[in-house]
């Protein structure tokens, strides 16, 4: 990134920034409590949100959880209940196995139970991710970072969705827009966001509701 590029960032990003601090930091308190807060079914709602937003809206995707929450649906639905409810996002029917399958990991003696998960990376967002990669079908990098920013356990990992590809080509940070990258492309624009963080002075996590507010006026999940 050019010496010129970085100082017309900083400065055009740290206006919008100190017009939203509040905000976002408001958002990402909310997103550490969600994770403090040893509620399982709330934490598997996260979960079963982001295996929804690829290739669809995320206020699609989290209108159809919280229906999915209210019926009950989400936590002992079969693959065919559930896709009935994902009619406003792409790629239902598999879409819907990937949530009855994510389910079985956390899903034992009728309740949810992520803190096995949570004691064995605890204050390791790096092993977390690969296991959530590993692990759970439909769930990419993108995807595992997305669900450990919004239990507010992703540290400086990156959020690589359109919005923020968008940008980071935008600001020079990348000079092309990958369509589907691999671990090692995702991993070496995470870097370059990273380094693009630091030279803003911008926290990565702030970073990233930060530029999806640069592109959608509001400040989401």
């Amino acid at each position: 990134m050019k010496e010129a590029r970085a100082i017309e960032a900083k400065k055009e990003l740290g206006e919008m920034y100190k017009n939203i601090f509040n905000k976002i930091k408001e958002r990402i308190a909310q997103f550490r409590a969600i994770g403090e807060s040893k509620d399982d079914r709330r934490i598997f709602m996260e979960l079963a949100f982001c295996l929804l937003t690829p290739a669809s809206k995320a206020k699609n995707a989290w209108e159809t959880i919280k229906l999915l929450n209210e019926t009950g649906l989400l936590y002992n639905g079969n693959e065919r209940e559930i896709a009935n409810y994902l009619n406003t996002v792409r790629f239902k029917n598999n879409k819907a196995k990937n949530i009855v399958l994510a389910r079985s990991f956390f899903y034992k003696n009728r309740e949810f139970d992520f803190s096995l998960l949570f004691d064995r990376f605890d204050n390791n967002e790096i092993g977390f991710r690969e296991w959530i990669v590993n692990n759970i079908r439909g769930m990419a990098y993108k995807e595992a970072t997305h669900f450990l920013r919004n239990i507010g356990k992703s540290g400086d990992l990156c959020i690589l969705d359109r919005h923020i590809l968008r940008n980071l080509k935008y600001y020079n940070v990348i000079t092309e827009l990958p369509s589907s990258p691999t671990k090692f492309r995702y991993l070496t624009i995470e870097r370059a966001m990273q380094e693009f963080s630091r030279l803003v002075d911008i926290p990565v996590t702030h970073l990233d509701l930060l530029l999806w507010y640069k592109e959608t006026g509001e400040i989401f999940k």
